[in-house]
């Protein structure tokens, strides 16, 4: 798949291309699949689905195996308490087993993502193509965290080493208090940066019915306001301040030291 990959890149590169054609550039195998994943778009969806549904159930699954164990011993040492009590129990097994299956998808995902032999690049072209499988796959496996579990984390050093292990990368004494981030293996943060609470960063924007999938990066002891948005493609120098709701839009740059809008 890397190289189908490959081979879509340097074919694209530097070309205007028709996002409504249904038909690929691509020779070959690649253009077979690609002409495939334009001209039968609900299909050919459908069946992505499949296998990446089947690795984050998989990924899921084993992440809760350990809270599954724990439930199932308290279960069984606590059967002839009296009722209350082992009701009791049982809650705090469910809970407990929930919080282990938590801390295990913090590693086990990034696991799934170093496998997965797809490394997400920047590009820009249809939804419908093969350079955009990586993106596809990278955001859903960075969502499975992220709406099971990642808030409990959020702020903490444990947000920041799932964020690392997805690819970001996150000099000293950085602060995420934010679990709205997409495209973390594009995303550098550098030191003693901090990202408000509820604020969005997102590698990527549609244009045109363009995917452009860009590089974001946050310079040194820069600070994000609460809910700002920054988008991708977009250059923050060291310094700087993004107020509160503020959306900076792609291709920004933001010079060092700017502390407001106006400034």
């Amino acid at each position: 798949m890397n190289i189908l990959i490959n081979m879509a890149e340097k074919v694209k590169e530097n070309k205007r291309i028709d996002v409504d054609t249904t038909k690929s550039e691509l020779k070959g195998l690649a253009g077979f699949i690609e002409s495939f994943l334009r001209k039968f778009r609900m299909a050919s969806y459908l069946i992505a689905l499949i296998p990446l549904y089947f690795f984050c159930l998989l990924a899921m699954g084993i992440s809760a195996s350990p809270g599954i164990f724990i439930f199932n011993l308290i279960s069984e040492k606590t059967v002839h308490w009296w009722p209350v009590l082992h009701d009791i129990s049982l809650g705090f097994g469910i809970v407990t087993a929930y919080f282990l299956y938590g801390i295990s998808i913090l590693f086990v995902i990034p696991l799934f993502n170093f496998l997965i032999p797809l490394r997400l690049k920047p590009f820009r072209g249809p939804y419908y193509s093969l350079t955009s499988v990586p993106w596809y796959i990278h955001n859903a496996f960075t969502y499975v965290v992220r709406y099971t579990f990642l808030e409990f984390v959020t702020p903490t050093p444990l947000n920041v080493l799932f964020y690392k292990m997805m690819g970001m990368k996150v000099g000293k004494g950085v602060h995420i208090n934010t679990t709205n981030i997409s495209d973390p293996a594009l995303i550098e943060l550098e030191d003693k940066v901090t990202i408000g609470g509820s604020a969005t960063i997102i590698a990527h924007y549609a244009s045109q019915g363009y995917l452009i999938v860009e590089r974001v990066k946050i310079g040194k002891g820069t600070t994000i306001g609460i809910k700002a948005t920054i988008m991708g493609d977009v250059e923050i120098g060291a310094g700087a301040v993004i107020a509160p709701h503020e959306v900076v839009y792609p291709k920004s740059r933001i010079p060092a030291g700017r502390k407001n809008k106006e400034g």
